[in-house]
């Protein structure tokens, strides 16, 4: 392809594009494709020379999330296209078998089977003899099944991005080979231009799509740098010569189980893996003019990838390889991509971190990008590849290089749900850290954040060690320790660590403050000192980009916590929106106020034991907060809520006083059957109450009106705030889904494969939604779905219904949630349960009786 790179590089554009590879050429594609010409591609060597021109050009679409499985549906959708129009881009529809050696991988394929269903991907759960008649050189004898998507394909990634660039060329896009990005300026939250080996250049937005140099270049970044955690790791495939018997339509073959994948290549086989002891490499920098090369071959490495072909395809034994590919692909810290808008520049965005799928993920990356900078929206909820999901320190070379090699295991490693990282741990800890831990607490991690999510009897138990599995399809091993934890939050008392919740203060001198935040909130800010209220903060469309907690500390004074998530997406959204007089501070104090969760019946009477302050629901009313002193400690936040729907208080302490507070509370409640909870607990008392969780089941595209919470809306209100517009047509025309909690019939929760969230769920055989969250209710005695569902037209898009409650709660309605394959009767409701809690308390019930249940 010709370039530009003879001409004068101009001194403005609106777009300037970071990188020439595969999702460089997609983004400058598809803005070219919305009329947006003014574009220009910068290529430090020539297009594809980083890691595109080495890729395996595998075009697969099947994955646990329906958001990731459209993406790469339209990439392959692009493809097809571009080679009936007369491209040659080597797109070829051959199909692709997945192969399950266990049976813990089947149940993943028919979990993957019924989401890809529910968007129209054709799949087919076929037994090991179907897939070696689709495949004749497979060995089968120890496959339990398999899944064949006859639609996968594979390309030619070289001309597949040489063709998109071309495209986007003709359409008026500049090209420029040759050119070095050397800084990128900013000026009050803006990119102003571009430094570059031949010129700078002034823009209205930037784009880094450099593949594994993107975090170099997030980092020439002035005067503060952009984060992009990734890191390159040697990616490994072997070519063969041609073999007799193979054809250009041979089937793409994954054997996950063995962390190998195959392909035809020129009438041979290509294969490669994705190891477990996988090698990072570039650790001090990538080598100056690396283009278009390859590292060493490193065949003693390659011999585990290399067993599990040769046991996979045993043809290959004898095959005579071309050549040892060991090419360096970039990859991140949960082993999902980086698409985005910088949390801290509004015009600078981010499409990089690929996986090794950035030829699969890039047709449709480029086109999310591009709607991202021209409508300033996705079509899309990408949240779980927004580069705002990280904090700082994920961008640390050192974690990033010790996290590469799980990252990159992790893209074939059977992953159940919620199974945590083992590298980078314990780099965010709260001063309870060591007290839990003694106390025989597992620990998760969110946001780099080590939490207790439950514990064990440390006499019973090794401490960290588990019996049973810890990771399942079905019920965990964790289960009776959960069970233990919720009872006690319900008929005792329990602490609960809740420092990783994100947390920010807001002043000002005036009341700058209060007008400030009732423009972001959709609930009533401006209340009496002392107030808490739950709040929405809602982009342009009524979604949520924030969902949080907001205490009026002093008339000027406002704590805001979020869920451990938010924090860089809530800092970027509450500075975005932030006067320009600079008459309005806003402050992340995550680290410095430690949290402590005081559940049940008996927490109040725990909390006068060590404070003065009174407690009962007279002079500390639910959703207050008062200053007063614990033990020997001062200063602390208490504030009447749980996040559970159980009585209780959380306890916001400055974080040198955490221990001594944790420590007396611990002393004091002895004689009320006080004990440690994690965040398991929290998880199922807060489902069975029917609460939703920002990130879990709300995000960006989601309104209060859709899950039930228009009560806590100003929409009656002068008051203006963002987003009131959209909620106040979508409340006169209708909503597209209900957010719905469903109890499952017919289930055994000992003995069934357990709804982890990802769920189909069916109204009269028709497909109508999603479950989001699920968990076990132990007083309700059955397993809980929270999920968003709402009736679809003729060409299967969302539907606006006026009376979406009548439609929802319809006695003629007859659902089912689909579990791997088996459909369970579901009941659902829309409000929450009457549930029988604590008999301590005069208000309650006594909880059923459990024994002949859970003995």
């Amino acid at each position: 392809m010709s370039s530009d790179e003879k001409k004068q590089l101009p001194t403005k554009c609106k777009v300037v594009i970071c990188g020439g590879g595969i999702v460089g050429s997609s983004v400058a594609y598809h803005l070219a494709e919305r009329g947006w010409t003014d574009v220009m591609i910068l290529e430090q060597g020539t297009l594809t020379c980083g890691t595109t021109w080495h890729t395996g050009g595998l075009v697969g679409r099947v994955r646990t999330n329906p958001v990731e499985m459209k993406i790469l549906d339209y990439s392959k959708k692009l493809y097809e296209r571009l080679q009936n129009e007369g491209y040659d881009i080597g797109w070829r529809e051959c199909g692709s078998i997945n192969v399950a050696r266990t049976k813990e991988r089947l149940v993943e394929f028919k979990r993957k089977h019924a989401v890809a269903k529910t968007i129209g991907l054709e799949t087919h759960l076929i037994s090991p003899s179907e897939a070696k008649e689709r495949c004749s050189m497979l060995f089968t004898d120890d496959l339990v099944g398999a899944m064949w998507v006859p639609q996968d394909g594979v390309v030619n990634g070289h001309k597949l991005s040489l063709t998109l660039a071309e495209i986007a060329k003709k359409k008026g896009v500049s090209v420029y080979e040759g050119v070095s990005v050397t800084k990128v300026v900013t000026n009050k939250g803006e990119v102003k231009e571009v430094v570059t080996s031949e010129g700078t250049i002034q823009c209205e937005y930037f784009v880094n799509c450099a593949g594994q140099w993107a975090r170099a270049v997030g980092k020439r970044t002035v005067p503060k740098t952009v984060k992009a955690p990734l890191h390159s790791c040697e990616h490994y495939y072997m070519i063969t010569k041609p073999q007799e018997g193979i054809t250009q339509l041979m089937p793409v073959v994954r054997d996950y189980d063995g962390l190998v994948y195959f392909r035809e290549w020129n009438q041979g086989i290509l294969a490669g893996g994705f190891e477990i002891s996988a090698k990072p490499c570039f650790h001090k920098g990538i080598p100056e003019k690396f283009e278009f090369q390859l590292l060493h071959e490193d065949w003693d490495h390659f011999q585990i990838s290399l067993d599990n072909i040769i046991h996979r395809m045993p043809m290959l034994a004898s095959a005579e390889v071309q050549q040892l590919v060991n090419g360096p692909e970039s990859f991140t810290p949960d082993s999902k991509w980086l698409l985005g808008k910088s949390p801290k520049l509004k015009n600078y965005y981010m499409a990089a971190g690929m996986n090794s799928t950035g030829i699969a993920g890039a047709g449709g990356a480029g086109k999310h990008i591009a709607e991202w900078i021209v409508d300033d929206d996705t079509s899309l909820n990408l949240w779980a590849y927004d580069v705002r999901r990280f904090v700082r320190l994920h961008n640390n070379k050192k974690f990033l290089r010790d996290r590469m090699p799980e990252a990159f295991a992790n893209q074939y490693l059977l992953k159940y749900p919620r199974e945590e990282y083992k590298t980078g741990r314990k780099l965010r800890c709260s001063p309870l850290h060591t007290r839990l831990e003694v106390a025989g607490a597992v620990f998760g991690e969110t946001m780099a954040y080590e939490r207790a999510m439950y514990f064990n009897n440390p006499e019973a138990f090794t401490l960290g060690q588990e019996v049973g599995s810890q990771w399942s399809w079905s019920k965990p091993c964790w289960f009776e320790n959960v069970q233990e934890e919720y009872w006690a939050c319900k008929e005792r008392v329990c602490l609960m660590d809740m420092s990783s919740f994100a947390k920010f203060e807001v002043r000002s001198q005036g009341d700058e403050a209060t007008t400030y935040l009732n423009y972001l909130c959709s609930n009533k800010i401006d209340n009496e000192i002392g107030t808490i209220v739950h709040t929405g903060m809602h982009n342009v469309h009524g979604g949520f980009e924030n969902d949080c907690t907001v205490a009026r500390l002093e008339p000027n004074h406002y704590f805001i916590i979020c869920p451990a998530t938010q924090q860089t997406r809530a800092i970027a959204w509450l500075n975005k929106h932030l006067p320009p007089d600079g008459s309005v501070q806003v402050t992340d104090v995550t680290s410095m106020f430690s949290g402590i969760n005081i559940i049940g019946p008996h927490a109040q009477q725990l909390l006068a034991d060590v404070s003065d302050f009174p407690t009962n629901k007279t002079d500390f009313r639910p959703m207050t907060t008062n200053m007063i002193d614990v033990g020997h400690a001062s200063s602390i936040r208490a504030m009447r809520l749980t996040h559970t729907g159980e009585d209780g208080f959380i306890l916001y302490i400055p974080a040198e006083y955490a221990l001594h507070v944790y420590d007396t509370l611990m002393t004091a409640g002895k004689d009320y059957g006080v004990r440690n909870a994690g965040y398991y607990a929290l998880r199922h008392l807060r489902i069975e109450n029917f609460f939703a969780f920002w990130g879990l089941d709300l995000d960006d595209k989601t309104s209060p009106l859709e899950c039930g919470r228009g009560f806590r809306t100003k929409l009656d209100e002068n008051d203006d705030f963002i987003g009131k517009a959209a909620l106040l047509k979508q409340r006169q025309m209708g909503v597209k889904r209900r957010f719905t909690q469903f109890f499952l019939e017919d289930y055994d929760v000992h003995n069934d494969y357990w709804p982890w969230g990802g769920e189909p769920i069916y109204r009269n055989g028709k497909y109508v939604g999603m479950t989001t969250t699920c968990s076990y209710g132990f007083t309700l005695e059955k397993m809980v779905c929270l999920g968003f569902i709402g009736e679809h037209d003729e060409n299967g898009e969302p539907a606006t219904q006026k009376n979406i409650n009548e439609w929802v709660m319809n006695k003629n309605a007859k659902y089912e949630i689909d579990i791997a394959g088996v459909r369970f009767p579901a009941k659902p409701g829309i409000y929450t349960p009457k549930i029988t809690v604590q008999a301590q308390d005069p208000l309650f019930v006594p909880a059923p009786d459990r024994s002949s249940k859970f003995s």
